[in-house]
């Protein structure tokens, strides 16, 4: 994996600092708290003072869960306690950025700056928002962050709980769409490893279980399907329905089982005055092209855009657009 040349660096990144701080982006999944959890845990082995930050208040399902059965077991600070938790010399800390490269994606783009030494550790594709001034552990192969540090969590012979693995798995199961998209021989080794430090299949399924008024809520968004030259799915909401982004996700998830599908767009309202586009690959369709050029950003499998102040007509008009123009209509 891509990490392999990077070790070296990280681990004398963590050994030369008194204070490292973790974060991951915005709209915590299980990929991104998983990871984190999993950082920490290598980090208290090495005998650091570590923190993770979460500015958010309100979470998806499966994060608020491991949140609170994890209460009082882990650190978790917001932004505005950095300052009295950082060690005095500066150059002692260290801020590590899990599951996004992108710094308008991060919980607390404040952290970016108080904090001079950053390392990120990623499986996205870097991009013109990529953070500059950091070490950047990057390994687009891999299914997900989680599954990356559990390779370092083998190389550092970390000693971890059944729980921590289950919530690691958790994340790699969610990213991966339960084992059907960007999986590879590392990721089901990844998923063994976890499962003989006692990760929990069950409890995996109990993380990923959703709450069913959501759910019937996100039905909705596949009554009135489009398929542009056959390969690629399109789907808008209502005006009148506010959805968060993963929900978006898993309905642009789902439209990729349908047969000829390659790849998906999903849009719909994430805000008042916010829409949200979420998109999703198997690989062969680049989508990362046309995000891009939405202002948004990704990878061949997966990305997303957010619009602010217009309409999800106007959004769905720049976007047929994009697609004819990729498709040479």
């Amino acid at each position: 994996m891509g990490i392999e040349k990077q070790r070296k660096k990280l681990n004398k990144a963590i050994k030369k600092s008194k204070t490292i701080f973790l974060m991951a982006h915005q709209d915590l999944d299980l990929d991104a708290l998983g990871s984190c959890i999993g950082m920490y845990m290598i980090l208290k082995q090495k005998k650091k003072k570590c923190y993770i930050i979460i500015d958010e208040q309100n979470h998806e399902l499966g994060v608020e869960k491991v949140l609170k059965e994890l209460e009082g077991c882990i650190d978790i600070i917001k932004t505005e306690d950095i300052e009295k938790n950082r060690y005095p010399r500066k150059s002692k800390n260290l801020l590590i950025i899990l599951d996004t490269n992108k710094k308008d994606l991060v919980q607390s783009e404040k952290a970016l700056k108080q904090i001079d030494r950053k390392i990120v550790i990623d499986h996205h594709e870097q991009g013109k928002k990529t953070i500059e001034d950091a070490i950047i552990i990057n390994d687009v192969e891999a299914s997900s962050t989680c599954e990356i540090i559990t390779e370092l969590i083998e190389f550092f012979d970390v000693e971890i709980d059944s729980y921590y693995a289950t919530v690691l798995l958790s994340g790699i199961v969610l990213d991966t769409n339960n084992f059907t998209l960007k999986t590879t021989s590392e990721t089901y080794y990844a998923a063994y490893y976890l499962a003989s430090l006692g990760a929990s299949a069950k409890k995996v399924q109990y993380l990923l279980k959703q709450d069913i008024l959501e759910y019937t809520e996100r039905q909705k968004l596949l009554v009135d399907i489009e398929t542009i030259n056959t390969k690629i799915a399109f789907t808008k909401a209502s005006s009148s329905t506010i959805y968060r982004k993963e929900d978006l996700a898993k309905v642009a998830d789902t439209l990729l089982f349908f047969n000829n599908i390659e790849a998906s767009f999903v849009i719909g309202k994430i805000g008042k005055n916010t829409i949200g586009l979420s998109a999703r690959s198997l690989g062969n369709y680049d989508i990362s092209k046309i995000l891009e050029k939405l202002g948004g950003g990704g990878d061949n499998y997966n990305g997303a855009a957010k619009f602010e102040k217009t309409t999800i007509a106007k959004v769905e008009q720049q976007l047929k657009k994009l697609i004819q123009n990729e498709e040479g209509e």
